[in-house]
């Protein structure tokens, strides 16, 4: 592993790297000062399952591994698992014996760190560290001023990335859509790649359809990065792989996918998504079972290929709806099943990231703002290390929406803000400040000395949600979170143009790519 991925920064870093304030407050800071949310909170304090339960889930998933084993793995697959210590038997499947399963386990990669084109995005994935950022498959994009669904475009994808580059609460970009205007998966892989690396310099994850379209992304990211050895020291994506087809089989094109990014150095978010009571079981802990059991035979499969290969525990299971079949994605049982998936991340301490914010409603509304909130605090209070999914998504994965961009990014804000907890030291018992208001103080805190320094540091305040009384509200035109977050889009897309990819790089690589790269520069600001 290269020494920029097993790189950590102490908490001292972190903090002094991402202090600041809110200066039109006109509070004025100590150098010392922090935000009051950033990437990588300590998470931890809830966990729906008890010590033991991890244990029997982890018996249960070894003798899955061990019994039933996966079917339908292409032979460069066979031939590794078979040299790792696998088991190839004449019914097709392959299973794993439990040491085997143990010894990947004890050496696979861990305490990574997750790259950004700019460093100050770099995401160092450990212990119950928690980041938040998008995800998914939407074919659709949702016209919050019409109320309509429309097909995912690839300027959609790039209007996202641009987007969320200014949004301090997500804290990498997984593309969350289809660009459903590219037919030729070739060109779909490439372009979405594209417009996810020049629309953000945070760290981007992607998929690839097959083994043969990995080559000229991974010349895109060379390029970029400058040389193929600067990528492999700082790899900036990820690759999204859904290996499995639950319950329980190697997806082929995946697998060679999967081949194709571990040799070109790409970290690897391995993907189990079954659906309880379709493709899982419809037992919650039967699903967190076969999820674990799932992703653990990738594990052994990408070690099998490069020992140490950095490589995301993703489970991802899915809820349904059992009265019609449909994704539940804003369940409270959604919710406490990802929050099940990070404990059993921390039991093996591997690198764990699973979905959240996946609400079932069509719009920014009140149902949207209650499962995602829901969802996506109980999966930071568990300490996942990467959250997907977790803003932008509606109508259980089939739709996305660039304005729930901007209010989930407040609303990720209230999440982090509960992961970070409450300090507890003597400062912060306030047993002076309480003796000094009230002994010989106004008898109140309003003005003293505590209150404007904490103000900044230890509350976290809102960009769109409203905090006016209805006085000020009724002043203010009856403003909405909804129409503030349509302008503040606009805004955006007008003025927002990332140039961490310079023009005359840009220029390079079109000229090199071609026709390949079909995003106008015209809509990229130039």
């Amino acid at each position: 592993m290269s020494a920029a991925l097993g790189t950590q920064d102490s908490p001292a870093d972190q903090r002094s790297r991402r202090s600041g304030g809110r200066e039109a407050r006109g509070v004025a800071q100590a150098t010392d000062n922090i935000q009051p949310v950033r990437a990588g909170l300590e998470g931890g304090s809830y966990g729906p399952l008890s010590e033991n339960d991890c244990e029997r889930i982890h018996e249960a998933v070894l003798t899955l591994l061990e019994t039933v084993g996966f079917a339908n793995a292409i032979p460069s697959c066979i031939e590794a698992l078979k040299t790792a210590g696998a088991i190839y038997a004449d019914d097709g499947r392959i299973r794993f014996p439990r040491a085997l399963v143990l010894d990947t386990i004890k050496r696979a990669g861990r305490h990574f760190t997750l790259c950004g084109q700019d460093p100050k995005h770099d995401m160092v994935i450990q212990g119950k560290r928690v980041h938040y950022g998008t995800a998914g498959a939407a074919v659709h994009l949702v016209d919050v001023e019409k109320r309509e669904y429309r097909e995912a475009r690839l300027q959609d994808i790039y209007d996202a990335a641009r987007i969320v580059e200014g949004l301090d609460n997500i804290h990498f970009f997984q593309r969350p859509m289809v660009a459903r205007d590219i037919a030729d998966p070739l060109n779909m892989d490439f372009n979405t790649l594209y417009a996810c690396v020049t629309g953000t310099s945070k760290h981007i994850g992607t998929s690839f359809t097959v083994r043969e379209n990995v080559k000229p992304a991974l010349e895109l990211l060379y390029a970029i990065a400058g040389s193929e050895e600067n990528f492999r020291a700082r790899p900036f994506v990820s690759n999204s792989n859904a290996f499995v087809v639950p319950p329980m089989k190697f997806a082929e094109d995946a697998c060679g996918v999967l081949e194709a990014c571990v040799a070109g150095g790409i970290p690897i978010l391995l993907l189990s998504v079954g659906q309880a009571g379709a493709t899982a079981p419809a037992a919650i802990a039967g699903a967190v079972v076969q999820a674990v059991a799932e992703v653990l035979a990738g594990l052994v499969y990408v070690n099998a290929i490069k020992p140490g290969h950095p490589a995301i525990f993703g489970t991802w299971p899915f809820v349904s709806d059992l009265r019609t079949g449909a994704m539940s994605g804003g369940s409270g049982e959604q919710a406490m099943m990802t929050a099940a998936c990070a404990q059993m991340a921390q039991f093996y301490d591997l690198p764990g990231g699973s979905p959240a914010g996946m609400t079932d409603s069509k719009l920014p509304d009140i149902q949207s703002g209650y499962e995602k909130g829901i969802t996506n605090v109980m999966a930071g209070l568990s300490g996942l290390n990467l959250v997907y999914e977790s803003a932008g998504m509606h109508a259980s994965l089939l739709g996305f929406c660039l304005e729930s961009l901007i209010i989930d990014n407040d609303m990720l804000g209230h999440c982090l803000r509960c992961v970070r907890g409450i300090e507890v030291t003597d400062e912060a018992l306030s047993v002076d400040t309480i003796s000094e208001v009230c002994l010989k103080g106004p008898g109140h805190y309003l003005g003293n000395e505590q209150t404007l320094r904490l103000m900044q540091t230890e509350y976290f305040y809102p960009a769109v949600g409203d905090r006016f009384s209805p006085k000020e509200w009724n002043e203010k035109g009856r403003p909405d979170i909804v129409q503030r977050a349509i302008n503040e889009k606009k805004r955006i897309l007008a003025e927002r143009f990332p140039r961490h990819i310079s023009k005359l790089l840009d220029d390079k690589l079109r000229a090199r790519f071609g026709d390949l790269i079909q995003l106008p520069r015209s809509s990229m600001g130039g």
